[in-house]
């Protein structure tokens, strides 16, 4: 990507984040978000075809650049198990629940859900898919399960306020999944 267009689409992102910060993602408009990032309307929508663009992009930006940072370092130790990438998730969301709570504010909470779902399922995918399936189950009612039982937990988590450590939540998270996944016939 061109460094210009990485650079408005930044710029607007910010914006998108700052201003959600201050008034809730329904009170935002394309042209706050404009005015914010001191850029034009039909820059805005060359990058973008409305704020719910902008806030999946930016989200997905951030989500996957700190699970590709997490992959690098983990590639340098050994493995930590089944689900690796619930603890990284959890502590980025815990570093920055401010975000998430402007994230899942007033009428943000579908879009960035769905978002993190989605890339969750993806997580899930990938790693059943190099695992053999001895349990019998079917591949997608357990990244269904899976998926489902993060979801839960870390929205439970960061309305509590995330004050239980992050390493504990995984330690939890990873046994129930396993004990769960033993269990099957």
């Amino acid at each position: 990507m061109d460094r210009r267009i990485a650079r408005t689409r930044s710029t607007l992102q910010r914006a998108l984040i700052s201003l959600i910060t201050r008034k809730g993602y329904d009170a935002v408009t394309v042209e706050e978000i404009c005015k914010e990032a001191d850029v034009g309307r039909s820059t805005f929508y060359a990058h973008f075809t409305g704020k719910d663009h902008l806030k999946r992009s930016g989200l997905d930006d951030h989500l996957r650049s700190m699970l590709l940072q997490h992959q690098q370092a983990a590639a340098l130790r050994p493995s930590d198990g089944n689900f690796a990438f619930v603890l990284p998730l959890l502590e980025h969301a815990r570093d920055n629940l401010d975000l998430y709570r402007a994230l899942v504010s007033k009428g943000g909470v579908a879009t960035t859900s769905a978002m993190l779902r989605q890339l969750t399922t993806e997580l899930v995918r990938n790693e059943l898919a190099v695992k053999p399936a001895a349990s019998g189950l079917r591949p997608e009612v357990v990244t269904s399960f899976v998926v489902g039982g993060f979801m839960a937990l870390l929205t439970s988590w960061l309305d509590a306020g995330a004050h239980l450590p992050a390493e504990e939540i995984d330690a939890m998270f990873r046994q129930l999944v396993t004990q769960g996944l033993g269990d099957a016939p």
